[in-house]
């Protein structure tokens, strides 16, 4: 009979690294169970992090193919630029759309666990901005698996498990020193929770409706989704946010915006100069009017740009 608890599925970001190599140093090699690892990294890059894994300790990690089996004792490690989605007893590249404005997700995989391996799933998030993770941590826990939170003292970015910890009762909080021998006793527990009742009397209700938000990534229309706890926020195509990533992603798109505002006008106003010479006296000296008042225009938004005060989404 296989252990109640043979997923273990982990999100990091910013911070995670070490974390990581530490937690894989202390996992046994016999460990009757498969680990899924998610870190946020920058798309069409490189991940060094199966090799790192596998020096750290004697699990050997590897960035799965399409369709790969789940075996116990292994690291499966998200590929850069895709989702990687747990089906039963196999792994499922996506490039499907990003989600809290990251692909891999954490949140992508961890729902996908939670539905495949309901109670058999544990999962454990650690340092990292923003929330990225919660969403998934509570559904791994609606189904009736273990939650795991790094303890945020001890971390150089706290923000994803402070996000955790303030949206669940999750199961165990606890110091990286101490987790890899955490899971390995969770792991090696078959004692079986009753989830029956919670799983059917906390189903998310679904309600959404139509804002007058657009989408950072591609400027689609946002439904605003209710959750039992929180509020996602979904374009058409599929682009989803919390609401932390979503006031953050619209104050980057703002920025970016203003920015090319300051650009466009600088360079009309460049145009309208190179170009005066070549019309009549009356045009050419209307086109330099207007070169001046687009270059007044760029330097209010670069002075806005300049004194505005900026706070942390955290």
């Amino acid at each position: 009979m296989p252990s109640r608890h043979d997923l273990i599925v982990i999100g990091a970001s910013a911070g995670g690294v070490e974390v990581l190599q530490q937690l894989a140093s202390d996992l046994p090699p016999d460990l009757p169970a498969a680990v899924v690892v998610v870190l946020h990294v920058q798309p069409r890059s490189r991940s060094l992090l199966p090799e790192i894994l596998s020096r750290a300790g004697p699990l050997v990690a590897e960035h799965p193919a399409n369709g790969a089996p789940i075996e116990y004792g292994r690291i499966y490690v998200a590929a850069p630029d895709h989702h990687l989605m747990i089906e039963r007893n196999h792994v499922h590249l996506t490039c499907g759309p990003k989600e809290q404005h990251h692909r891999p997700c954490i949140n992508v995989t961890f729902r996908s666990a939670a539905a495949a391996y309901r109670e058999r799933v544990i999962g454990v998030v650690l340092s990292g901005e923003l929330d990225d993770g919660t969403s998934g941590l509570w559904e791994i826990e609606r189904r009736g698996g273990l939650t795991v939170v790094q303890n945020p003292e001890e971390t150089a970015f706290p923000s994803m498990p402070l996000s955790a910890l303030r949206e669940l009762e999750v199961d165990h909080t606890v110091s990286v020193r101490n987790m890899g021998s955490l899971l390995t006793r969770l792991v090696k527990d078959e004692q079986v929770r009753r989830v029956e009742a919670k799983v059917a009397s906390e189903e998310p209700n679904g309600d959404s409706h139509l804002t007058d938000l657009t989408c950072p990534d591609c400027r689609g229309t946002i439904w605003e989704v209710n959750k039992k706890f929180s509020k996602d926020y979904r374009c058409r195509v599929g682009h989803t946010y919390s609401a932390k990533t979503m006031l953050a992603e619209q104050y980057a798109a703002q920025e970016k915006a203003l920015y090319a505002a300051i650009v466009a006008l600088e360079e009309g106003a460049s145009l309208t100069t190179r170009l005066a010479d070549q019309f009549e006296p009356e045009m050419a000296q209307a086109l330099r009017a207007e070169s001046r008042e687009r270059e007044v225009e760029a330097e209010k938004i670069r002075k806005l740009m300049k004194e505005r005060v900026l706070f942390e989404v955290g």
